[in-house]
């Protein structure tokens, strides 16, 4: 690999980045995350930590304002965050899922005006494109938005929004010309939460991640200026599927997080936990249950950096590499974190001790931004096509 995306060793700068989000993920972030859990809020100390340090939205070009950290920086920011706190993380995951597509495919009035308040910390940014009655099956929106003058009115349902109500932006995929649905009949739009007839549903009441609020966003005749879509008319769909190549790669990342967090943990604990006179690491089959838990990590993390590597270059295999990181790297989260619970046996199943949390925040990781069985279907896809590179 080349362009500064090595893929057995980080840089200098890199793991300068690392060494400074793991310590404010360890002084300001890990304490409240505990609290975040139990109490279903908003880690307001996680978003005031990140901000200061210009890692809420790190993604964001220096030239409107922004950190310019590439994929893997990126990667590396959402990896530590949830290595703590997993809904901590969705604040810079979901911040580069909902602005990604204005920084692909939005004019240059678009970038100057969200990206440089995204990157001002004047608002988080969301991604609307799933709806009650589309999931996995994105192109069967109903949300339409009618052309008016020089405005669009939009109106709609969108649901499972990451941080909705708590975003000030949010970019709504919408129908244009039902005839054409996903070959050019969908489009993206800015909408802004001060904007008149957006409202908000009650947050979900969900196994995990529950400081991050999940709700639905309702659009009631919301009319907007022309120059708030996102690219030309009709391309909506295909900005969506983009950036979503892009960011399944966060996906990864809090996968590899949360993955590693519950692996510290359980490390610790089987050297300290002793049963018949002796640390329960001393027992050859606990032994290998944390072997295959510190291989699984590993590999994931390197696919993901790998990955990451592509997302920064653009490389033709993308694709692949992006469904390929986030469904491996959930399925080894969601693997790690239940045998984690196992290592600490009975104590595991409280919640005084974090692994229980851990394992209910991952599971997420192998549903949103695509299930692993539409993963599954994209990397055969992209296999089939001969689209895969050979290191």
């Amino acid at each position: 690999m080349s362009d500064g995306y090595p893929m057995y060793a980080l840089s200098e700068e890199h793991q300068a980045i690392r060494e400074a989000i793991r310590a404010i993920a360890t002084d300001k972030i890990a304490p409240y995350a505990a609290a975040v859990d139990e109490e279903a809020r908003y880690p307001a100390e996680a978003a005031q930590a990140l901000q200061a340090a210009d890692f809420h939205a790190p993604h964001v070009p220096e030239q409107y304002g922004g950190a310019g950290a590439d994929a893997l920086a990126t990667v590396l920011v959402i990896e530590e965050v949830a290595r703590a706190c997993v809904s901590s993380s969705l604040i810079p995951a979901v911040n580069k899922l909902g602005s990604l597509p204005v920084q692909l495919a939005g004019s240059e009035a678009l970038k100057e005006r969200y990206l440089g308040a995204l990157a001002r910390g004047e608002g988080g940014f969301s991604y609307c494109l799933s709806e009650p009655d589309a999931g996995s099956d994105a192109g069967g929106m109903k949300t339409r938005a009618v052309r008016d003058g020089d405005h669009w009115v939009l109106d709609g349902v969108k649901r499972w929004i990451t941080n909705a109500g708590e975003s000030e932006y949010y970019t709504v995929m919408a129908v244009t010309d039902p005839d054409k649905r996903t070959r050019g009949g969908i489009s993206a739009f800015v909408v802004e939460k001060s904007d008149e007839g957006v409202s908000f549903g009650a947050p979900e009441k969900k196994l995990g991640i529950k400081g991050s609020p999940t709700r639905e966003v309702y659009l009631d005749k919301v009319r907007l200026p022309a120059e708030r879509m996102i690219g030309e008319e009709g391309t909506g769909f295909a900005t969506a599927m983009a950036t979503l190549d892009h960011t399944r790669i966060t996906i990864a990342a809090q996968a590899v997080g949360v993955a590693q967090g519950a692996l510290d943990f359980a490390l610790d604990y089987a050297k300290e936990r002793e049963q018949f006179g002796k640390p329960i690491a001393d027992f050859q089959g606990l032994q290998f249950l944390l072997a295959d838990m510190g291989i699984k990590v590993e590999a994931a993390r390197q696919l993901t950096y790998a990955a990451a590597g592509r997302s920064e270059r653009g490389d033709k295999d993308l694709t692949f590499f992006g469904a390929a990181a986030k469904c491996f790297a959930s399925d080894t989260a969601m693997q790690v974190t239940t045998d984690a619970v196992q290592v600490l046996g009975g104590y595991g199943y409280t919640r005084d001790y974090p692994v229980e949390r851990m394992m209910r925040d991952a599971k997420i990781t192998q549903i949103y931004e695509g299930t692993n069985q539409v993963q599954r279907i994209v990397a055969a896809r992209q296999l089939l096509a001969g689209i895969q590179s050979h290191l």
